[in-house]
Order: C-alpha cells, then sequence, then structure tokens
C-alpha cells in the first residue's frame, strides 16, 4: 500500500512519450514537473535508456516527486524509481515484489475490467489504472473504459488512475468519476508550454478535488 504520507496520491501523473528521448526527455521531464505534475512515468518499452532513467529518478527524487517506470521491475530496481507500472503481459506482482522489495509502488493496468482490478489488488497493486476513458492518440485502439468503473473500483481502497484521452477539458470528469490520478502524454507533452499546461493541469484538478471533499 503506498505510504500517503510519503507520496501524494492525486493531482497529474505525467507519463513519457517515446518520441522523446536523451536530453530532450530530461528537458521535458524537468518542465512538467516544475508546473506541477506529482508523478512522472518513464515510458519506453524496448528502447529503455538506463542511463536516462537513472537521471530521471535523480530528478523526481530532488523535488519530492514520484518516478515510476513502464513495464520494467529490473530498470526500476536499478535506477532507484519509486515503482513500476504493470499491464497484462508484464509479469506478476510477486515478481516485481521479488525484485523491488516491500517499500516501492507496484501500479497495473485493469483497462475496463473491475474484476482484474480486483484481483491484482489482493495480489498486492498499490495504485489501479483504468482506461481508454476517451480516445486516445497514443492508444488509439485501446478498449473504451466507461467513466463509471472509476466509481466502482473505489470499494477496493487503492488509489485509481484514469489514462486514455485525458485533456485539459475532460480531466475534470475522470476526478469527478472517482480517479485520484489522470495519467496525460499527449495533451501535456506536445503542449506548447510544457511548464504552464502542467500548471493548468493541477490548477483544474485542485479544483476538482476541492469540489469533491465538500
Amino acid at each position: 500500500m503506498i505510504n500517503t504520507s510519503a507520496v501524494a496520491v492525486t493531482g497529474l501523473y505525467a507519463i513519457s512519450p517515446q518520441t522523446l528521448t536523451g536530453t530532450a526527455l530530461i528537458e521535458a521531464a524537468e518542465q512538467v514537473l516544475e508546473g506541477g505534475a506529482a508523478w512522472l512515468q518513464y515510458r519506453a518499452k524496448d528502447s529503455a535508456d538506463v542511463g536516462k532513467a537513472r537521471e530521471l529518478a535523480a530528478l523526481c527524487r530532488s523535488r519530492g516527486r514520484c518516478l515510476i517506470i513502464n513495464d520494467d521491475p529490473a530498470l526500476a530496481a536499478e535506477v532507484g524509481a519509486d515503482g513500476v507500472h504493470l499491464g497484462r503481459a508484464d509479469g506478476s506482482i510477486a515478481e516485481a515484489r521479488a525484485l523491488l522489495g516491500p517499500d516501492r509502488i507496484i501500479g497495473v493496468s485493469c483497462y475496463a475490467d473491475p474484476e482484474r482490478a480486483r484481483r491484482l489488488a489482493g495480489e498486492g497493486a498499490d495504485y489501479l489504472a483504468f482506461g481508454s476513458l476517451f480516445a486516445s492518440p497514443t492508444k488509439p485502439d485501446a478498449v473504451s473504459c466507461p467513466l463509471a468503473v472509476l466509481g466502482e473500483a473505489r470499494k477496493f481502497g487503492l488509489p485509481v488512475v484514469a489514462i486514455g484521452g485525458i485533456t485539459l477539458h475532460n480531466a475534470p470528469e475522470a476526478i469527478d468519476a472517482g480517479a485520484d490520478l489522470v495519467a496525460v502524454i499527449s495533451d501535456l507533452f506536445d503542449a506548447p508550454d510544457r511548464r504552464m499546461r502542467a500548471a493548468e493541469y493541477a490548477a483544474v484538478l485542485s479544483a476538482s478535488e476541492a469540489v469533491q471533499r465538500r
């Protein structure tokens, strides 16, 4: 279970696009973190750069933010990331936990499947991600996930992450439906001013969370 006193589990979860590499990746990460992203995921699939992953880990650590590595528990362990995100084909939670130890975060993709979420929560997941909530430019063929699934997932007692086609305009819908974090790729990293876009997300999400607490 995520230590919520040490790690913020609300707000903007920035996921780096695979088109960003090298120095450009680090610069973009700095921009979105400065703008207010709470979490950053390094998503590189088969072309991960260990050196850059290590730089991202140090960057997030220096700002008190959370770095998650996509798909690769071994890389997360090697670079000292805060955790890993696992999809359907990325091995078991038990295998990742054996590599990362008890204190790292293991997030899982649940797509649109509450039963998968229930099972993975029981296996020790730390957060549950659902999507695609909206049409996604990154994964145009992804299965659509109804917003109502986010509310249903609250019963599992873990932070809920919304992903897929999230924009500044529809992000409040995801929060209102039950998400704690909204994961954004294109609408954040393709923005002309990433720092400003991240700040806009932080403001919009904070306002939505304030309404939810009333």
